[in-house]
């Protein structure tokens, strides 16, 4: 029945109604295509379908989500002000580059364990305020 169906035009059956050899080897490469095609079409659809319900449950979790605050961020000038301040109190033994490097961050742990404030090792607002250091206006509003 599927050889049937299958049979190119111009070949010919024998009197029982099967194929020669070629015509058999034929046929199975026809098969074999058809069956690949298939299944690369398959495949392709199940990716889209995929990879639009991740990008829809992606969405929907976006904007479940709340909006996060802006980062508190110490310009260099306050950070050198704190490595000063960090300084006069031996917590911190380096220069005053402006940069928070690993011995400043250190030296604000010890800080902050001294204050009695949450022991971050950044120079975050409270940090700033307890060493007197001058905020900007924008940080003041975080």
């Amino acid at each position: 029945m599927i050889r049937a169906l299958f049979r190119p035009p111009g070949f010919s059956k024998r009197a029982r109604g099967a194929f020669t050899l070629k015509e058999d080897k034929e046929m199975k490469k026809i098969l074999v295509v058809l069956l690949s095609v298939v299944f690369a079409c398959t495949v392709a659809l199940a990716q889209n379908a995929n990879s639009s319900t991740t990008a829809a449950t992606n969405a929907n979790t976006n904007t479940n989500a709340k909006p996060r605050k802006p980062i508190f961020r110490a310009n260099k000038d306050q950070i050198k002000q704190a490595q000063a301040i960090l300084k006069q109190r031996s917590f911190y033994s380096g220069e005053e580059t402006g940069k928070l490097d690993d011995d400043t961050r250190a030296g604000l742990r010890k800080f902050q364990d001294a204050e009695k404030i949450k022991v971050t090792g950044t120079l975050n607002k409270i940090t700033l305020e307890k060493m007197g250091v001058t905020l900007t206006d924008k940080q003041k509003a975080m």
